[in-house]
């Protein structure tokens, strides 16, 4: 037996070299592949929705800062330029879709806008506005920390 399985080898190689036409012409079987998967479906988006009065309590609060963005400068205050920079850090943390961004992005171009209207130098109803903007933004920050934050 042993033999054999010695010879065997020997006898599989002179055959495909002896009958080397024969082995041209037989036709190889076809490639075996995998079968083809269908394709996973996406998983469905999580929409998360927000809690009552949670959406109302951002655009008030992107109101204020456009407000704030545009009397800080006018008043010379060193915080000028981090109004902008703080909605921009805010529309980035709410990426639960585009449209909520737009309104969060309309509701601070409007504050900006309601301002940049009436004032052309800081007076002190502009400063009185600034205060009055300042404390309500630090309300709403409090209250939307405290009853949605985690």
């Amino acid at each position: 037996m042993k033999r054999l399985m010695r010879f065997l080898p020997v006898c599989l190689l002179a055959a495909g070299i002896c009958f080397p036409a024969q082995a041209q012409k037989a036709p190889l079987p076809p490639a075996r592949t995998a079968p083809e998967r269908e394709e996973a479906a996406p998983a469905p988006e999580v929409t998360r929705t927000p809690p009552p009065g949670y959406e109302d309590d951002l655009l008030r609060l992107s109101e204020v800062m456009g407000a704030l963005s545009f009397l800080r400068p006018l008043c010379g205050a060193a915080d000028a330029s981090q109004w902008r920079e703080r909605m921009a850090a805010l529309i980035d943390s709410e990426t639960r879709d585009p449209e909520t961004r737009a309104r969060l992005a309309g509701a601070f171009n409007q504050g900006y806008r309601g301002f940049s209207v009436t004032y052309r130098t800081c007076t002190d109803a502009a400063q009185l506005s600034v205060a009055r903007y300042l404390a309500e933004g630090e309300r709403l920050s409090r209250v939307i920390a405290a009853r949605f934050g985690g």
